[in-house]
């Protein structure tokens, strides 16, 4: 099996990448079509933090974050060419690493939440009153530690839409599931996530 040229350790960014031009994204998987390494490294680059993000919400044993992650830069790296241009590369890019993490979910027997019903509510971390609010630093970082609660699927649809700002259609084509399914997940997600944390992020969510 072909490998994909790695960037190395200290090549990789350490802080999250801003908003992507897809424009350029789809000039350097035309340069990877050609084998072109620098394009793939680029590209590399530009997408390891926010994969890192998503990966690290979706698997519970973190251990296989990077796995996956190289797992999915490897198809990127030897199917650049089935890269149909319908959707933006994120998109395209997002659906391999969610495809791989759910196999990964799968190999690992990860447990998954069952639904909760109102007389089965977590109770609040904190004794904050319902009517006091988050800063969103706070509701991120509060959101990232329920998401631990959710199914796959719902965590899935979360982190994609809250933290890296696709839209429900382009979240229908990277889970590969009706815009309307994608709804109803986070429906249920923002109803178990308010539980937890009785009001103080109904500003968020």
């Amino acid at each position: 099996m072909n490998t994909a040229p790695t960037p190395q350790p200290s090549q990789r960014p350490t802080t999250a990448a801003g908003l992507h031009d897809d424009a350029e994204d789809r000039r350097l998987v035309a340069c990877v079509c050609a084998h072109e390494l620098a394009a793939f490294e680029s590209l590399y680059r530009r997408y390891h933090p926010r994969l890192c993000r998503f990966l690290h919400r979706m698997l519970r044993p973190e251990h296989l974050v990077e796995e996956v992650l190289d797992d999915t830069m490897l198809v990127v790296w030897n199917q650049a060419d089935r890269f149909n241009g319908q959707s933006k590369v994120s998109t395209w890019i997002f659906a391999i690493a969610y495809r791989k993490a759910l196999k990964a979910i799968d190999r690992h027997d990860e447990p998954m939440p069952s639904p909760m019903d109102e007389d089965d509510q977590p109770a609040a971390d904190h004794a904050e009153r319902p009517e006091e609010r988050m800063s969103l630093a706070q509701a991120r970082a509060a959101i990232s530690v329920a998401l631990r609660t959710l199914s796959a699927d719902q965590r899935a649809a979360v982190e994609l839409t809250y933290f890296q700002g696709f839209s429900y259609p382009e979240i229908a084509q990277i889970v590969d599931c009706p815009t309307d399914t994608v709804k109803t997940r986070m429906f249920h997600a923002r109803k178990r996530l308010k539980a937890v944390f009785a009001g103080r992020l109904d500003d968020w969510l």
